[in-house]
């Protein structure tokens, strides 16, 4: 896809207008408001020949007429192939070092029995965080060696769920639930395959609440050697210990995850070679072997023009080489490397589809530059524009923003325009001041009630973080794929909301 717009439309005139005070730093004035900005949109997603929206040839208003708004707008041959590309590109990269890569789709991005089927036939394994999880993976008929199980505070049910779907591995958390885990399989003469998730002390280049590997906060075992009673053990180490000594407990080996919507190379890099290192120590000296390797995900993918995502190829040939190296440097054998990417696959297959409605907008106090005479750098407040655009959904169905303070942009995707751009605050219909969908973007000045706003990348933890925030209704997920759109999730109805009302 490249960058289009309507070629019967005259080009906008966003390049004769200045910046607004108002703007973020990294936010330009598009030189065309009708282009798309390729990184953050879905493989198949362009202009019309009358300059709608399209994905697959389907217009934004047909979607809008037979499905309604909101309307989360999925494209399956993009999904597929960002799945194929993170399998293709790691298979290839660690095929002399292990072999080949397991790839877990994480999800808790987002998941649907469809999403499941999808991955499964694309060749990835599935991770996931519940039983809720687990029961999408069983109604999608996917084979339980191919399933993981995360979270930090798994019950009892959980764990037997995962035991009675045969799991490929469940992944622990903390000293008190490996010994659960091993108290419940002994119980049913079973035997749990266990992962031990690890904090390597790395703090990844993230918002603070979706960085995970560092040591205050919930997730994992530290590698810290004091964060025990144990002398001289660090929780991490006792765990492997504790798990060694189990009949009930097969010990695949580790895991870790550093954040996520993370960019930068480094961490990832780092918390491999500790967790390499480590590995090496306990199997040397406990004597065991840990076959298997899990270095998480969390790749980073584009919300605006700024962000700079790198190809599945680039992250797989740079992850290799640090794993051949430190391996040679160790002189120990690679373990099987498994990585598990969500957002990297599905958030930017994915945009969400609005109705606008109520628009206002404010003035608002802004400094400018001095200009008194030589020498006075006193500077007068001077006010500007920002226009606040409301939309037929909000914090409900995006939650991100009020959570992580998390970019996007918008596009007025059921026409073109030429007119000027104007800074705007997309926003939702939520009783919240911080209802926020789109911070800041420049949306032409004709933006009118009735027009359709089109936002994108918001496949990952929008539908996932979803709530019924006011009594709105959830929207439905349409999945395109070859010009025919299909519900994969029906939106749902008051009477859904209703009928778990016990009270009447």
């Amino acid at each position: 896809m490249q960058e289009t717009t309507n070629s019967t439309a005259n080009t906008s005139a966003a390049s004769n207008n200045s910046a607004s005070p108002l703007a973020p730093e990294w936010l330009a004035v598009p030189a065309d408001l009708n282009a798309l900005h390729t990184p953050v949109w879905a493989g198949g997603v362009e202009r019309n020949a009358v300059g709608e929206l399209a994905i697959d040839g389907i217009p934004v208003s047909a979607l809008k007429e037979q499905f309604g708004t909101p309307l989360f707008v999925l494209s399956e041959s993009d999904f597929r192939a960002r799945a194929r590309a993170f399998k293709d590109a790691f298979d290839d990269a660690f095929a002399d070092i292990c072999g080949g890569v397991d790839v877990y789709y994480a999800g808790k991005s987002f998941l649907c029995t469809a999403v499941a089927k999808w991955v499964a036939e694309e060749g990835l394994r599935l991770d996931t965080c519940s039983g809720g999880e687990l029961a999408v993976a069983g109604r999608a008929g996917i084979d339980g060696a191919n399933l993981s199980l995360h979270g930090n505070n798994k019950s009892d049910a959980e764990i037997n769920r995962a035991l009675d779907m045969n799991l490929g591995r469940i992944v622990v958390d903390s000293l008190d639930e490996l010994e659960r885990v091993a108290k419940i399989a002994a119980g049913r003469g079973e035997t749990a395959k266990v992962m031990l998730r690890l904090t390597p002390g790395v703090h990844a280049h993230t918002h603070e609440f979706i960085a995970t590997a560092h040591e205050d906060q919930k997730f994992g075992l530290s590698m810290a050697g004091d964060s025990t009673d144990e002398a001289g053990l660090s929780a991490a180490e006792e765990a492997v210990a504790a798990a060694a000594s189990y009949s009930s407990v097969e010990l695949l080996g580790l895991h870790c995850h550093i954040g996520s919507q993370i960019f930068e190379p480094d961490g990832f890099a780092l918390a491999a070679q500790k967790l390499l290192t480590f590995l090496a120590a306990v199997q040397a000296k406990y004597s065991i072997t840990l076959p298997e390797l899990d270095l998480g995900g969390g790749y980073g993918i584009a919300y605006t023009p700024v962000d700079t995502p790198r190809p599945a190829a680039d992250i797989a040939q740079a992850m290799a080489a640090v794993v051949r190296s430190k391996c040679t440097e160790l002189g120990i054998t690679a373990p099987r490397i498994s990585i598990e990417p969500g957002r990297a696959i599905v958030g930017s297959s994915t945009f969400t589809l609005y109705e606008v409605g109520t628009l206002k907008t404010v003035r608002v106090d802004a400094p400018a530059a001095g200009n008194g005479a030589a020498g006075d750098n006193a500077a007068k407040n001077v006010t500007h524009p920002r226009r606040y655009v409301s939309v037929d959904g909000g914090m409900s169905d995006n939650a991100r923003p009020v959570l992580y303070d998390a970019d996007y942009s918008a596009i007025l995707a059921s026409r073109t325009s030429a007119a000027a751009p104007q800074l705007s605050r997309v926003v939702g219909k939520h009783c919240e001041s911080g209802d926020i969908v789109v911070r800041d973007v420049y949306l032409p000045e004709d933006v009118a009630a009735g027009d359709l706003l089109a936002v994108p990348g918001t496949g990952a933890y929008c539908w996932a973080l979803s709530s019924n925030y006011n009594y709105l209704a959830r929207p439905g997920v349409v999945a395109v794929r070859d010009g025919s759109p299909r519900l994969i999730v029906r939106g749902e109805t008051e009477e859904d909301l209703l009928n778990r009302d016990m009270g009447a």
